[in-house]
């Protein structure tokens, strides 16, 4: 059975992150969950990908959530990279394998998140030196395809290329732009956003929504986002709203 642990770990609810400061805002970071609408998660793939993989595997569904995980991971998804190595480590909804359970973990780890660092040294410490050594060559090519280097890129073309499809504006300008969420955790409540709250650099630019990921990741668990707001959705069609 899935460590539990990581499993929320995965679906951002709790789990073994210190103490940190909050804010500029004086609010602990956090998506707020509004802005998760069909259109935002498919501009936000790590995050779709990770929700549907949670999803499944809550489901029973775990070679569904492996396969869902690994698209999440391609998008530089720390959690479901953690979640990837817990899967290996164990054996659920994959061939059993410590060594890519190791893999999938260090790179998890690759930013120095504490949760997947202290999960990391527990693999290493448990393998022998046959395995530490097959840890090291089969990486490699696990690194090639899902570390920071080449997937945070892959991220972010999304986002540039979906926020300019959506806005219709290369400048990304907003205006007195008003959304109302027709899905994801705040449909039909009446709500409405403005442009400015759901297109906040924090989501949108690169450079801010990394900033934003460390923020929740060293935050405490009340500061994270819950699997259950993160709605299954549907590939876009021309026309649809958000």
């Amino acid at each position: 059975m899935l460590n539990p642990r990581l499993l929320c770990l995965a679906a951002l609810l709790a789990a073994l992150a210190g103490p940190v400061s909050a804010n500029e805002s004086g609010k602990p970071p956090g998506i707020d969950p509004a802005v998760l609408t069909e259109g935002f998660l498919a501009a936000h793939p790590d995050l779709r990908w990770r929700g549907e993989g949670v999803r499944a595997y809550e489901a029973g569904n775990h070679e569904l959530a492996a396969t869902y995980f690994h698209r999440a991971a391609r998008y530089a998804d720390k959690a479901s990279q953690a979640m990837l190595g817990e899967m290996y480590w164990r054996g659920n909804g994959v061939d059993r394998d410590r060594v890519m359970g190791y893999v999938w973990m260090d790179l998890a780890g690759e930013r120095l998140y504490h949760d997947f660092i202290v999960m990391r040294e527990r693999y290493w410490n448990e393998m022998d030196e046959a395995e530490r050594v097959a840890a090291i060559a089969r990486g490699q090519d696990v690194y090639a395809e899902y570390g920071d280097e080449v997937a945070k890129p892959r991220l972010e073309a999304v986002l540039r290329r979906e926020r300019r499809r959506t806005t219709g504006s290369r400048t990304g300008f907003v205006g007195n732009l008003t959304i109302i969420p027709h899905t994801g955790p705040m449909a039909g409540t009446g709500m409405t956003l403005s442009g400015e709250q759901y297109y906040a650099k924090e989501y949108w630019e690169p450079e801010h929504y990394w900033q934003l990921q460390d923020e929740i990741w060293r935050a405490p668990a009340r500061g994270r986002v819950d699997a259950s707001e993160l709605q299954p959705v549907r590939d876009p069609r021309p026309g649809d709203d958000d």
